[in-house]
């Protein structure tokens, strides 16, 4: 499947949102009275520390996706570099 150049704009615009998001809220958790008791970490930092990784991974998958997407719809692409760029899979028309 190859996505419009706008779609993989979009995909893009989310990992990037992502990692622009998802820190910010990790400082503000980190600095919330409720992340550390005397015995160190609550599950409170934990959970959303978790909440937070996931999130990364994913966004920077959709981010990478959207990359690979819009070099595949990269105007005047030939058919050998659409060949190569896919390991020779390509649908037959």
């Amino acid at each position: 499947m190859v996505l419009s150049r706008r779609w993989s704009a979009f995909l893009v615009a989310v990992g990037v949102w992502t990692w622009l998001i998802w820190p910010r809220f990790g400082l503000a958790i980190w600095k919330d009275d409720r992340s550390f008791d005397d015995g160190g970490p609550t599950s409170f930092l934990w959970v959303h520390a978790l909440l937070i990784g996931a999130s990364l991974v994913i966004g920077t998958t959709v981010g990478v996706l959207g990359v690979k997407a819009w070099r595949q719809a990269a105007p005047g692409r030939s058919d050998a570099e659409e060949s190569t760029a896919t390991g020779g899979l390509t649908p037959k028309d």
